[in-house]
C-alpha cells in the first residue's frame, strides 16, 4: 500500500515545535515591525522554503521573496536554534547566501514551484505570484490585511 502526499498539504510550521514556531513568530513581529498574523505567515514560508533550499541541495538557485525575507532573517537570528534544526532537517549547516538582487517574478515563481512540488501550502500574496500583488505584506485579500 502507498499513501500519496498531497501537493499543498503541508505548512512550515509543521516542521517545529509550538514553542518554536512561537519564539521565531514572535521574535519576527518585533524585530521588523509585522503584525502577529503576517509574521505568523512569513516564518512559515520562511521555514518551507529553507527546508527545501537544504533537503533539495537547490539553495544557491533559490531566494526569498521580499516579503519573506524577514522570516529567512529570523531563522538565522536564532543561531544555535538554527544550526541544530538544519543538522536535524538535513544533516548540515545550510549558509544564507544573500541574493536579493537577482529578486525578479520568474525566480519567485520558481521558488513557488519548488515550494509547492515539496508538497507545501504556499501562501502567494507574500511571493509576489497572486496576480499583480507585491506590496508589503498582502493584498488586502485575506486574513491580517
Amino acid at each position: 500500500m502507498t499513501t500519496a502526499i498531497a501537493v499543498g498539504s503541508r505548512t512550515g510550521q509543521s516542521l517545529v515545535t509550538d514553542a518554536e514556531f512561537d519564539m521565531l513568530a514572535a521574535f519576527c513581529a518585533d524585530e521588523y515591525g509585522l503584525e502577529r498574523c503576517v509574521a505568523d505567515r512569513v516564518v512559515d514560508q520562511a521555514l518551507a522554503m529553507v527546508f527545501v533550499m537544504g533537503s533539495s541541495g537547490a539553495g544557491a538557485a533559490m531566494a526569498p521573496s521580499q516579503q519573506v525575507d524577514p522570516g529567512w532573517h529570523t531563522l538565522i537570528l536564532h543561531t544555535g536554534w538554527y544550526a541544530d534544526w538544519c543538522e536535524r532537517s538535513f544533516g548540515y549547516f545550510l549558509h544564507h547566501q544573500p541574493n536579493s538582487k537577482v529578486r525578479t517574478r520568474g525566480l519567485m515563481v520558481d521558488v513557488v514551484d519548488r515550494i509547492r512540488s515539496a508538497g507545501f501550502e504556499v501562501d502567494e500574496r507574500l511571493w509576489g505570484t497572486a496576480a499583480d500583488c507585491n506590496p508589503p505584506a498582502c493584498c488586502g485579500d485575506g486574513p491580517c490585511c
